[in-house]
């Protein structure tokens, strides 16, 4: 049992003052109102706290004895609970009073200290790759493209040089420069010459130029022929117009073919996986896509598509043997697969340079003189081994039949000796008539 507290009247609070100023106010309040208990809780605070907060006291010394008879309780319904001190019951906030939450980093006594967050380390860069150095595919300048050229249809730069021509005749009949007999041919009166006054030179010189520009562009397009125009070494455009066509004569004009064509090569040396030469024979169908880069992006486009070719070939057939005598594997004989993988490797090679391939297929694949004979040799050898293992193989699947249809039938009985002879009669006998035919 506690003494009770000497009855007084507390002395006075502070005012509070800085942070801690609620946590001692708080406090004071708590001895003031176990100070007042023996007052029967009927005092007041001195700052106007109600007296109610006795009656709070109150029930807080009650609590003890509650918690006592639910430990008892506790303990009789399971024994296996231990007796220990009751916890110390929590403070309820007085009604009335002001209440600061203590912050649960401060380092009391009896509380672990949280765990520090882990600090967010920067992301490392991520490391450079490490260069490969490999064939590359050309790629084609991004700023030359192929477009369309200035031009004129013929028949406008007919007309016009006919009337700059008409003009011209005008101004020399009206001076009396033109012959007696072409005046009289287009019903005009003859004139006397005079000279040409100075008021004369400047129409006939501007009506000149004209007629020379009009009738000096004038050209012939064929079809499937384009023409390639620059200005002092810059390309300006390209034509594809068919017939009469007016362009000026100041650019430069460079035809260039872009018909559908075929170029079969020579045969060219290569080899297969295992080394052996060979020789080949490719048919490449190909057309001009962009002319400004087939005249530009290189010096001859139709020697590079050669040496690309032959390039790819080699690459391409140096994948896959010749032939597999013994085995069923991928060969060169597969002409189909072996001019899809060339037709794709010189597509890309030469798109850089304005060339499109449609189709790049062997037309001939043989071995080189100096290893033909050898090779001819062994395809036959395999060859006739193939055939001989496919003659025993229907032959012994022969003499099984035979030998299960005699004994299941009941037409012989057969014991382990005159079934071997019988067998080996039959294999002879299916054998040698097999290999006859």
């Amino acid at each position: 049992m506690q003494a009770p507290a000497p009855t007084g009247t507390p002395h006075p609070a502070p005012a509070p003052q800085d942070g801690a100023a609620p946590e001692r106010h708080e406090r004071h309040d708590r001895l003031g109102g176990e100070g007042g208990r023996g007052d029967g809780g009927a005092r007041s605070h001195p700052e106007g706290i109600p007296a109610a907060r006795g009656q709070a006291a109150a029930g807080q010394r009650h609590r003890p004895v509650a918690d006592l008879v639910a430990r008892a309780v506790a303990r009789v319904m399971d024994p296996g609970v231990k007796e220990g001190p009751a916890p110390e019951p929590a403070p309820e906030p007085v009604r009335g009073t002001a209440v600061t939450e203590v912050p649960v980093h401060l380092p009391f006594l009896g509380q672990a200290l949280p765990a520090p967050h882990p600090r967010r380390q920067p992301p490392a860069p991520p490391a450079a790759k490490p260069a490969t150095a490999g064939r590359r595919v050309p790629r084609g300048d991004d700023g030359l493209r192929e477009h369309r050229g200035p031009v004129l249809p013929g028949w406008c730069a007919v007309g016009i040089g006919a009337l700059a021509l008409t003009g011209c005749t005008a101004v020399l009949w009206r001076a009396g420069a033109t012959p007696d007999v072409l005046a009289v041919a287009f019903g005009m009166p003859p004139r006397a010459y005079h000279g040409l006054p100075a008021t004369s030179w400047p129409p006939l010189a501007f009506l000149g130029i004209v007629a020379l520009l009009a009738l000096g562009g004038l050209g012939r397009a064929k079809a499937g022929h384009a023409w390639v125009l620059t200005l002092f070494g810059r390309y300006r455009g390209t034509v594809r117009r068919t017939g009469l066509t007016w362009v000026s004569p100041l650019l430069l004009r460079r035809r260039v073919d872009v018909r559908l064509r075929h170029w079969r090569s020579e045969p060219m040396p290569a080899v297969d996986a295992g080394g052996l030469a060979l020789r080949v024979v490719v048919q490449v169908v190909w057309q001009v896509k962009d002319t400004a880069r087939a005249t530009f992006a290189v010096a001859d486009h139709t020697a590079y598509l050669a040496e690309q070719v032959e390039s790819a070939m080699a690459r391409v057939l140096s994948r896959l043997p010749a032939d597999a005598f013994h085995e069923d594997a991928p060969t060169l004989r597969d002409a189909e697969a072996v001019g899809d993988a060339l037709t794709r490797m010189v597509a890309a090679e030469t798109e850089a340079v304005g060339i499109e391939v449609f189709s790049a297929q062997p037309t001939r694949i043989e071995y080189a003189p100096e290893v033909a004979e050898a090779m001819r040799r062994r395809r036959v050898a395999a060859i006739d081994a193939k055939h001989r293992d496919t003659v025993l193989s229907s032959v012994v699947d022969a003499v099984d039949d035979t030998v299960h249809r005699l004994t299941s039938r009941g037409i012989v009985e057969l014991d382990d000796y005159e079934r071997k002879a019988l067998v080996k009669d039959l294999t002879v006998a299916f054998y040698t008539g097999r290999a006859d035919q």
